[in-house]
């Protein structure tokens, strides 16, 4: 017999599936006045666009919608969509109507981007696999340089008017940079003053506020600091939280504001300060501006990194009981990881060498020496040396196990590893940056032969050999070696047994 429990939690799981997120927050009286999400509708009835791609061959575009009225976001149309070229997000569409699309962030008082007129990056679209209930969806998997924003909104909350909002992040996904914020920020890209700001932060910065342990912390971003409580320096009962998904919660009114989070998969929130504004001149009363930022800080601060699946912002200070709510169907859509490579797999354990398929040069393989890589002809009748240089341990992610490392052969101990997107191989200091930047996950061939290596931190870069030298590259870009021109051809590469 269906046990009577088991058949209540179905019950309660689907009608927490029919109502979605907003739904939860309009019968509480704390409608959402932006709403976004690449991974699921965040409305019951929604239907439509949920965000945009880019593609990378021919300039198109396509937009993903759920697969049905308060679905899931429909993966294989993206998947068709951009299959033998790369896509990029360009845009994530408002679901509440009001128009709050997010679109790549201008340049700021703090930062330009790295693109033409200063506009930032935008993430790669298949950069943040997931599942929903077992369908797949992508996350916007935010690298260093990449922002999205609106600075002429509607409805958003300005001056000291109260608001709410969550968001659903990977929490194993951080840096110290500034700063990583899903929020309300200014609408000039401009620091324009404490308390102009409200935001949720995620990261380990301990340049402000900081909560208990090392990191990282769910925090608010209400400019010139990050704050964890009423004080700006520490508050103990901020816990460091690193599950897998997390779900982050920063709600304000005047003199009074929260921070609440929990694990995304499992569980309820937790409440980690609730009480006055902090002890500094500038946060009582708040002069919010009503901008939304995502990935970034109010003034372009583009230092930061981590994944962002779903949000929404609030009119008016929701109550716990509708936080609560909104959790329990957060729980209920069953966030999970997916396989983060594809193509010839590449195995944990193998020797492996890797072969240019670029029609001038596929006698050349991936060899290095010292830490400068390159591409060198390499055949059964080379010189040992040679061989061994062009030759590298598959290991487990330094960053991420989901994916790999290439250890040399010939040099135990150093990595294949980017830094300011220019291939070297270098010693395992074991700090947090070498690790992800030795990180790679290798995706199908983009030319259909082999595979194309990917930088697990900047998901739109691969291993690309240009001029012989190799670089993470992206498909066209600021730099030489991110041209368009036999991209497809030259981050793809065929992976052979090891020559020693």
């Amino acid at each position: 017999m269906f046990p009577f429990a088991s058949l209540v939690a179905l019950c309660l799981a689907a009608t927490l599936v029919a109502a979605g997120p907003c739904d939860i927050y309009a019968s509480g009286g704390t409608p959402c006045v932006a709403a976004h999400s690449t991974t699921r509708a965040l409305f019951s009835a929604f239907s439509g666009s949920l965000y945009q791609v880019k593609r990378g061959s021919d300039g198109a575009t396509t937009n993903i919608a759920p697969l049905s009225a308060g679905g899931v976001a429909n993966a294989a149309a993206q998947d068709s969509f951009c299959s033998g070229t790369t896509c990029l997000i360009t845009t994530i569409f408002d679901q509440s109507g009001r128009g709050n699309h997010l679109t790549a962030a201008p340049p700021g008082g703090a930062a330009s981007g790295p693109n033409p007129g200063g506009v930032d990056d935008t993430a790669a679209a298949d950069g943040a696999p997931v599942t929903l209930n077992g369908q797949k969806a992508y996350g916007v998997f935010v690298s260093p340089g990449t922002g999205y924003r609106n600075d002429a909104t509607n409805g958003i909350a300005v001056g000291d008017a109260a608001e709410g909002m969550y968001a659903v992040l990977d929490g194993t996904h951080f840096n110290g940079g500034c700063c990583f914020d899903y929020g309300n920020g200014e609408t000039s890209a401009r620091d324009t003053g404490n308390g102009h700001m409200e935001a949720i932060y995620f990261g380990n910065s301990g340049v402000w506020g900081t909560g208990s342990g090392s990191g990282p912390w769910i925090m608010a971003d209400l400019e010139n600091g990050l704050f964890s409580g009423f004080n700006v320096k520490n508050n103990p009962a901020d816990p460091t939280i690193t599950n897998r998904f997390i779900t982050a919660v920063v709600k304000g009114q005047p003199n009074n504001w929260s921070i609440r989070g929990g694990n995304a998969a499992s569980g309820s929130l937790s409440t980690f300060y609730s009480g006055a504004r902090p002890n500094a001149s500038g946060y009582n009363p708040m002069h919010k501006e009503g901008a939304i930022i995502l990935g970034i800080g109010g003034d372009n601060s583009i230092s930061a990194q981590g994944t962002f699946y779903e949000g929404v912002m609030t009119s008016g200070f929701p109550s716990e009981a509708t936080e609560n709510s909104v959790q329990a169907n957060i729980v209920a859509a069953r966030y999970a990881t997916t396989s983060m490579t594809s193509g010839p797999a590449i195995s944990v354990g193998s020797h492996v060498s890797l072969r240019a398929t670029t029609a001038c040069c596929t006698t050349r393989f991936i060899a290095h020496t010292g830490s400068a890589v390159n591409t060198q002809v390499v055949s059964s009748s080379s010189a040992s040396a040679l061989k061994l240089q062009a030759s590298w341990n598959v290991v487990a992610g330094l960053g991420n196990s989901a994916c790999v490392s290439f250890e040399s052969r010939d040099t135990p101990g150093s990595f294949l590893r980017h830094a300011n997107f220019v291939l070297l191989v270098n010693a395992n200091d074991n700090s947090k940056q070498f690790k992800e930047d030795a990180t790679f996950c290798p995706k199908v061939g983009l030319n259909g032969q082999g595979n194309s290596i990917r930088a697990w931190g900047y998901p739109t870069r691969s291993f690309r050999h240009f001029n012989n030298s190799l670089f993470v590259a992206s498909n066209g870009g600021p730099n030489t070696f991110d041209a368009a021109s036999s991209y497809n051809d030259d981050v793809s590469f065929v992976v052979s047994t090891a020559f020693a």
